[in-house]
């Protein structure tokens, strides 16, 4: 007990503030990421071959972003945007310089995963509102995306995980949160202390996120049986 009570003197405002900054970073580039990546994912499936408003050259055209965006490694991105980030956010340091990558590299992983939640949708149930005279952004809104809403939960999950997982790799170009601790302390100074701590406060935020996802899928899926 002692040497607990030691190490959360000597190094509990230290994780504090690294979980602050690694829920911000994760949260904020979460956020920013839907914000797009929602509109872009229904102009994937919208503009398809088999979609509302099929768009053979604007698809294409998306779809290689979206690869593109995909296929660069997350520390390649990183360091490759440092002037978009200057620029955006006018450093490219702290939270602040690191929730511009994490918010580019999440876009289109969340394009995709929304693409495939409202490709899941009943194509009936798409034809069922069509018959009753309803427009692209009626169906796209009232059926399509309340549809797959507990899909989308599912996938916010997985990004929210993701992107903290990114926030490690931050860590080590300055950006802080619970990787910089584990790298600086853990890694550079040989404290094996403060590295296996590291190591179980990010199990136990991984836990948290994926089980207040899964608790929220299930809210939202109608489909749910209660008892």
């Amino acid at each position: 007990m002692d040497y607990i009570s030691n190490f959360i003197s000597q190094y509990g405002a230290l994780f504090a503030q690294g979980t602050v900054d690694t829920l911000v970073m994760t949260l904020a580039s979460t956020l920013f990421a839907y914000l797009i990546g929602v509109p872009l994912g229904v102009l994937l499936v919208i503009t398809a071959k088999d979609g509302l408003k099929p768009q053979r050259a604007l698809n294409t055209v998306l779809g290689w972003i979206v690869n593109i965006g995909r296929s660069i490694p997350f520390i390649i991105l990183l360091v490759a945007i440092i002037p978009f980030t200057r620029l955006v956010v006018g450093t490219s340091l702290g939270v602040p310089g690191a929730i511009v990558p994490l918010t580019v590299a999440a876009i289109p992983f969340v394009g995709r995963m929304v693409e495939q939640s409202l490709a899941e949708v009943d194509g009936g149930l798409v034809e069922a509102a069509q018959s009753f005279g309803a427009n692209t952004w009626q169906i796209v809104c009232k059926v399509m995306l309340r549809e797959s809403l507990p899909s989308l939960v599912r996938g916010a999950s997985i990004t929210v995980i993701t992107l903290f997982g990114y926030t490690a790799m931050a860590g080590a170009v300055g950006a802080g949160g619970i990787g910089d601790i584990a790298i600086r302390y853990g890694y550079q100074r040989y404290l094996g202390d403060v590295m296996i701590a590291s190591i179980v406060l990010c199990i136990v935020l991984v836990q948290v996120f994926q089980s207040i996802g899964d608790l929220v899928a299930r809210l939202v899926d109608k489909r749910v049986r209660r008892s």
